[in-house]
C-alpha cells in the first residue's frame, strides 16, 4: 500500500473511532431517533445532487437504506442514549463480523473456518463478561440494543455480499435518503422534547450532525470503497480492527470513560477474538487463492 494510501486508511479508522465520542456528545442535544435521522439527511443533501446513483440497483439502496441505516444506527444510538457509553460501543458493534460469519454458514451456505470459529467463542466470551457487569444496571438494556445493532449490521453485510460488486460511496449517499422517514416517525411516535431539541440547536448539536453526516458517512465510505477498489481485501479491511482502539482510547481522553479490570479484560477477549476471526478468514481465503481451491 502507498505512503498516502496507508495514510488515509489510517485517518479513516481515526474518524470511525472519534465517530462513537461525537455520537454520544450529539446526545446530549438531540433525542436519539431524531439525531439519526438529521444525520442521513446531512450525509444524503446536498449530496445526491451531485453523486449520481451509477449502477446501485433501488432494491440494494432501499435494504440497506432499511437494514442498516435505520435498524443498525437507530438501535446503536437509542443503545448509546440508554447508558453505553462512547468507548465500549465502539468495540461490542464489531461483533457484527461474528454475527456476519454466522449468518454467512446459515444464508450463504459459507461456513466458517477454524480460526473464525475460535475467533467467535473467543469474543463472545469477552460479550459475555461485559454484559455481566452489565447485569442489574439501568445500561443492560442499552447494551442489549447495541448487541442487537450489531446483529443488524450483520444483516446488511449480508445483503453487500448478495449484491455483489457495487460502489459503495454511491451507495452511501443515495441509501442516506431511506431512512430518513422511518427515523423520523419511530421519533415521532416513541420519544418527546424534539421541537425543543430544534429550537435550542446550537454549535455543538449542528456540528455533531455534520460530523457523523459528511465526516463518519460521506469521507469515511467514501475513502474506504476506493481503497477496497484499488487494493486486496487482506490489505484494506484489517484496518478496521483499529476502529474499537480509537474508539476507546477518545472516550477515555475526552469523555472521561472509566474501564474497570473486568471491562479491559473482557475489551481485550474481544478484540483478540476479532482480530482471530477476521485475519484467520483472510489467510484461509489467501491460501484458497493460491491453491485455487478451497474446501
Amino acid at each position: 500500500m502507498k505512503a498516502r494510501d496507508l495514510v488515509l486508511a489510517l485517518v479513516v479508522a481515526v474518524v470511525w473511532g472519534f465517530t462513537f465520542v461525537v455520537i454520544e456528545v450529539g446526545l446530549e442535544s438531540f433525542p436519539p431517533l431524531l439525531f439519526s435521522a438529521l444525520r442521513f439527511f446531512a450525509a444524503a443533501v446536498p449530496a445526491v445532487f451531485f453523486v449520481r446513483r451509477g449502477n446501485v440497483p433501488w432494491s440494494v439502496i432501499v435494504s440497506v437504506g432499511l437494514v442498516f441505516g435505520a435498524g443498525y444506527f437507530g438501535l446503536l444510538f437509542v443503545g448509546m442514549e440508554r447508558g453505553v457509553p462512547a468507548g465500549l460501543s465502539s468495540l461490542v458493534v464489531q461483533i457484527q463480523a461474528a454475527f456476519t460469519a454466522i449468518l454467512a454458514a446459515a444464508l450463504l451456505k459459507d461456513p466458517p473456518v477454524a480460526a473464525q470459529k475460535l475467533g467467535m467463542t473467543i469474543a463472545f466470551a469477552g460479550i459475555g463478561l461485559i454484559a455481566w457487569e452489565f447485569v442489574g444496571e439501568s445500561s443492560a438494556l442499552g447494551l442489549s440494543l447495541v448487541l442487537a445493532s450489531a446483529f443488524v449490521w450483520a444483516l446488511s453485510n449480508i445483503i453487500l455480499k448478495r449484491a455483489g460488486s457495487i460502489d459503495m460511496f454511491r451507495l452511501m449517499v443515495w441509501m442516506s435518503l431511506v431512512p430518513i422517514l422511518p427515523l423520523l416517525g419511530m421519533s415521532a411516535l416513541f420519544e418527546s422534547g424534539q421541537m425543543e431539541a430544534l429550537a435550542s440547536l446550537d454549535v455543538k448539536g449542528i456540528g455533531a450532525v455534520l460530523y457523523v453526516g459528511y465526516g463518519a458517512t460521506v469521507f469515511g465510505f467514501g475513502v474506504w470503497g476506493d481503497l477496497f477498489k484499488r487494493y486486496p481485501p487482506n490489505v484494506v479491511a484489517p484496518f478496521s480492527l483499529l476502529v474499537p482502539i480509537f474508539g476507546m482510547t477518545f472516550s477515555w481522553l475526552l469523555l472521561g470513560e472509566q474501564f474497570t479490570l473486568l471491562k479491559l479484560g473482557a475489551s481485550l477477549l474481544v478484540f483478540i477474538g476479532l482480530a482471530t476471526n477476521v485475519l484467520g478468514r483472510m489467510r484461509h481465503d489467501a491460501a484458497c487463492a493460491h491453491r485455487q481451491s478451497c474446501r
